[in-house]
């Protein structure tokens, strides 16, 4: 996956380039758009490959929503092969509505998907930076300590490759991502759906392949399923949103630290 320019970044996420905080925000705001720091992260050798932004309904907001936006190193140019191609990456959240304060966290993509996956704040830890003081510089501090930690997450993943699940303990792995996507009443979607491989390297009974399945099919979606009387197909729906997409893969990574636990 190659660096987007700033155009390609505006067109999907013109929040990034707000000259001005929203209107809603009061004088103690400090304001340093994204463009500015991603300027500074850039002369570090931090190059954004994929950017989205929330959307709203409230007139006028939409060039100041939460925007999402992965980066990765120079450094990181080349793939953990054992790992099916997984790079580690830089996950930076902002918003320039008050609804979101500098965020940073560890990320792994996963080329053989080309799926992104946000490891837990249990095993890494994630970084806030307030709207003051020198916020550029806090921010590529920050982000150097997350690119140093995501090691602990390869590491962990090339553990995961060596523990080998039963059929049991995969069911209930696939059970519990169900519950976090779908809620512990929804029937609409069977659970072992989401074991499903939709390539053929990722079969197999270990737990790093069993959670990439689970975590492709869930974020992607387009899973058949019944609806809640039985009489139509339905096809779940992909998670768009920032929020979400933050929530579940952080939740998938801590359910399958959970797995590695009781394992060991």
């Amino acid at each position: 996956m190659e660096a987007l320019s700033h155009q390609q970044i505006r067109a999907v996420a013109p929040s990034v380039f707000a000259m001005s905080p929203h209107m809603s925000r009061s004088e103690r705001y400090a304001y340093i758009p994204t463009v500015d720091v991603l300027e500074g992260l850039s002369r570090e050798g931090f190059r954004v490959v994929k950017a989205s932004q929330s959307r709203t309904r409230i007139p006028g907001k939409s060039d100041f929503t939460k925007h999402m936006l992965r980066l990765r190193h120079e450094s990181t140019a080349t793939a953990v092969q054992a790992l099916g191609e997984t790079i580690p990456e830089v996950v930076l959240i902002n918003s320039h509505d008050g609804t979101s304060a500098y965020k940073l966290l560890a990320g792994m993509f996963r080329l053989v998907c080309l799926n992104g996956m946000v490891v837990a704040d249990s095993l890494v830890g994630s970084l806030k930076v307030q709207h003051s003081g020198n916020i550029t510089s806090k921010v590529i501090e920050g982000s150097f300590k997350v690119l140093e930690n995501t090691g602990k997450a390869v590491e962990a993943a090339k553990s995961w490759a060596g523990i080998e699940l039963s059929d049991d303990e995969s069911l209930a792995f696939a059970n519990a991502a169900h519950t976090v996507r779908f809620g512990a009443e929804d029937t609409t979607i069977n659970p072992v759906r989401l074991l499903a491989a939709r390539r053929p390297d990722d079969q197999g009974r270990d737990l790093w392949r069993t959670f990439n399945r689970v975590q492709e099919n869930v974020i992607k979606g387009g899973l058949q399923g019944l609806n809640a009387t039985g009489t139509r197909r339905v096809s779940s729906r992909a998670v768009r949103g920032i929020d979400g997409d933050i929530r579940l893969n952080t939740a998938l990574w801590t359910l399958a630290e959970s797995m590695a636990a009781l394992k060991a």
